[in-house]
């Protein structure tokens, strides 16, 4: 496949639900991604998004982590997870979007509208097999390897790509702890690296936090796996 590498990888903050329902503190993890190199800070809407629930988003609430995203010159993304987060979602003005591995298999008529948008669209791939995705690849879509795990291990990996660059994916979601499997992603060719992102791994009220990288993790992650993006893009 061959593809023509980027000259830097992009790294995706996955913030998602670790804000806890607070946006003071999903504000401040916006600038934290940004300190630790992140590319883009990413969230979710439409997954326990009801009045009361961890992840009910408005949005009066999306201007606002449009407005400190914009403050600290770092882009912000959304995955969509169902139709009323669509046409809230379509109220603003993304350059990206995302695609998450459940609605990817589960939701091909949602998958459509958001892909028929024509943004940059990261899909990841961890609930169905994307030999057999329905939707023809443009160069707008880059497609995540992604095990829908949480957290995933190394024995769950048996299927991870040789080479990235000549393979129908571009990236890698990451679900394990540490950043070890990131960092051998990007040896192996991947430009993109999605990697849930707290400030607090032992927060318990979910259990993405133990799976993420605290922003001391995401700048070793960015700062070292630059280095071998680059060094593999070189030689090979």
């Amino acid at each position: 496949m061959n593809k023509n590498k980027p000259n830097k990888p992009i790294f995706i903050a996955e913030i998602g639900m670790n804000y806890n329902s607070n946006f003071d503190l999903a504000v401040e993890m916006i600038k934290q991604s940004k300190l630790s190199g992140a590319d883009i800070a990413k969230f979710q809407i439409g997954w326990r998004d009801k009045p009361g629930e961890i992840n009910y988003i408005t949005k009066d609430d999306i201007n606002l982590l449009l407005k400190e995203a914009k403050f600290y010159d770092i882009e912000l993304m959304f995955s969509i997870i169902n139709e009323n987060a669509f046409q809230m979602f379509c109220d603003f003005d993304f350059k990206s979007v995302k695609i998450a591995s459940r609605t990817s298999a589960h939701d091909i008529e949602l998958t459509r509208k958001i892909v028929d948008l024509n943004l940059n669209t990261y899909i990841s791939f961890g609930m169905c097999d994307v030999n057999s995705f329905p939707i023809k690849k443009s160069e707008n879509h880059k497609y995540l390897f992604c095990v829908s795990k949480y957290p995933t291990y190394y024995t769950d990996l048996t299927s991870f790509p040789e080479d990235f660059s000549n393979s129908i994916y571009d990236g890698y979601s990451d679900h394990t702890h540490g950043i070890e499997m990131c960092l051998f992603a990007l040896s192996r060719g991947a430009s993109i690296i999605e990697k849930h992102f707290t400030l607090d791994k032992s927060e318990n009220n979910i259990r993405d936090h133990a799976l993420s990288a605290n922003p001391e993790e995401f700048k070793k992650m960015v700062d070292l796996g630059t280095i071998i993006y680059k060094i593999n893009k070189t030689i090979s």
